[in-house]
This record gives C-alpha cells, sequence and structure tokens, in this order.
C-alpha cells in the first residue's frame, strides 16, 4: 500500500504532465500522446513503477486521454467545414482493423519492444518536425483501393501501439498523398476517436487485475492520471497558443523535435543498456 505522500507525489507529476502536453499543443500543434507517453515514460522510474508496465501503463493512460480531446477537436473541426468526410469514411473500416491488430500486439509483446516501436517512430517524426518546410508530397490525390487501406492500416496500427491520436502520423500521410494540410489536420482529429475508444478498451482489459500496477489504475489505464491529465491540459492550451505568437514557430518545433530525439535515444539506450 503506498503511503499518501506517495499519492500525492505522483498526482502532481500526472498535473504536470498535463501542464506540458497542453502547452505543447497549444505551442506546436501536436497531438497530446506523442507529449504524454515520452513525459510518462520519464516520470514512472522516479515513483518505483516497474519497469515491465512502465509503456503499457504510459500507451494505456495517454489513450484514454485522447477520447475527450479528440471528440472536442472532431466537433470544432466539423463545425468549420474543414473534414474531408468522404475520405474519413472511407478509411474508417481500415482504420479499425488497424487498431484492433496494434493493440494486440501491444498487449502480447514485452514492454522492452513497445519500447522501441516508439523510439523508432518517435525519431521519425522528430526528423519529419526538424525537417520542416521540405515538400515531400508524393502524389497530388488519395490513393484508392488496397494503397487506401493500407495507409488506414498501417495509421490505426501505430497510433494504437504509440499512444497516440491520428495526428502525429495521419497529418502527415495525408497530406503526403495530396490532401491539403486544413484538411488533413480536421480529418485526422476524427482518427482520434477511432482510435483511441477501442484502443483504451484493450489497455485495461490487458492489464486487468495486474497486481504491481500503481494505485487507481483499470488496468493499463491509470485514472488518477486521466482526471489530472486532462483538464489540467485544457487549462494550458491556451498558453501555448499566447507563447506560439511570441516564439519564432521554426524555432519551436526544432526544440521540440529536439526533445523527441533526444527521449527515443534514451529510450533506445534502456534497451540496450
Amino acid at each position: 500500500m503506498h503511503d499518501p505522500v506517495w499519492i500525492a507525489a505522483l498526482a502532481a507529476a500526472m498535473a504536470a504532465t498535463g501542464l506540458v502536453s497542453g502547452t505543447l499543443a497549444g505551442l506546436l500543434g501536436v497531438g497530446g500522446g506523442i507529449v504524454i507517453v515520452p513525459v510518462l515514460f520519464n516520470v514512472f522510474p522516479f515513483f518505483a513503477i516497474p519497469e515491465a508496465i512502465q509503456m503499457k501503463l504510459a500507451v494505456g493512460t495517454s489513450l484514454a486521454t485522447i477520447i475527450p480531446t479528440s471528440i472536442q477537436s472532431a466537433r470544432k473541426h466539423r463545425a468549420k467545414g474543414a473534414m474531408d468526410m468522404p475520405l474519413l469514411r472511407a478509411l474508417i473500416p481500415s482504420l479499425v482493423v488497424g487498431v484492433l491488430v496494434g493493440t494486440v500486439i501491444a498487449i502480447w509483446v514485452r514492454g522492452s519492444t513497445l519500447t522501441a516501436v516508439f523510439a523508432a517512430i518517435a525519431l521519425l517524426v522528430a526528423l519529419n518536425m526538424g525537417l520542416t518546410g521540405v515538400d515531400a508530397r508524393l502524389r497530388e490525390s488519395f490513393p484508392t483501393g488496397i494503397l487506401r487501406q493500407g495507409v488506414g492500416l498501417f495509421i490505426g496500427g501505430i497510433s494504437a501501439m504509440m499512444g497516440i491520436g491520428g495526428g502525429t502520423v495521419g497529418v502527415p500521410l495525408l497530406n503526403l498523398f495530396g490532401t491539403p494540410i486544413r484538411s488533413a489536420v480536421a480529418t485526422a482529429s476524427a482518427f482520434g476517436i477511432v482510435i483511441s475508444i477501442p484502443a483504451a478498451i484493450g489497455f485495461v482489459l490487458a492489464g486487468w487485475g495486474n497486481p504491481v500496477l500503481p494505485p487507481f489504475s483499470l488496468g493499463y489505464v491509470n485514472l488518477l492520471g486521466c482526471l489530472l491529465i486532462v483538464p489540467t491540459s485544457m487549462l494550458a492550451t491556451p498558453w501555448g497558443v499566447h507563447l506560439a505568437h511570441a516564439i519564432p514557430p521554426l524555432a519551436l518545433k526544432r526544440a521540440f523535435a529536439a526533445f523527441l530525439g533526444v527521449t527515443a535515444v534514451r529510450m533506445i539506450l534502456s534497451l540496450v543498456a
């Protein structure tokens, strides 16, 4: 049984995670998951949470926090008419299949394997953000048929395994295949709903009854984290937006790319140590 001081310290760390996530979301326009997972990965060791469950707990908790934020974001984007509804409807089946496959893989592989996957994708995201301004568009229209479904499978699978919404992987891919950036951001916001709900349920069921989980955990989802990360993140987002207008955006993107890159390298080093 953990003492009240330990629980209070964990609660403070979760609230701080939300503040960092919300600030960066407003500052850089990045989804919370790509921030929450690495921050929790760095926080959990200080609370002696077993290494074997650290990554799964970080991913599961992140997915649960994405549910309310992605619903709110998707509603706002749809109200503005920027969402590509035909493309979204076409991708939902493959997204769902990808999420189911990715969740099963994430649940059954070792935590170290999940860490390696996150580190690899985080490095790619860091490179993409660090090379802002490079036009890597492959074509002017979104593919159809098997290739389209393959894109949906990839977005759903990788996002579920990493504990992120659809934006981190979805926006660059949609834009790569000719979707205008505003429409890509709006459409990918709805991916978060499709991805986070079934994936979070999967992580709850997978960790159910695990005796080494920290207090207030429902499977691999820490409810204390969810209750504190979501409101503090929403509270900090306007502050991030304010900062975005005061600091050069390119410098900010590269700073965040450096943070992701360093975290990814730390994850890799922790695997080979």
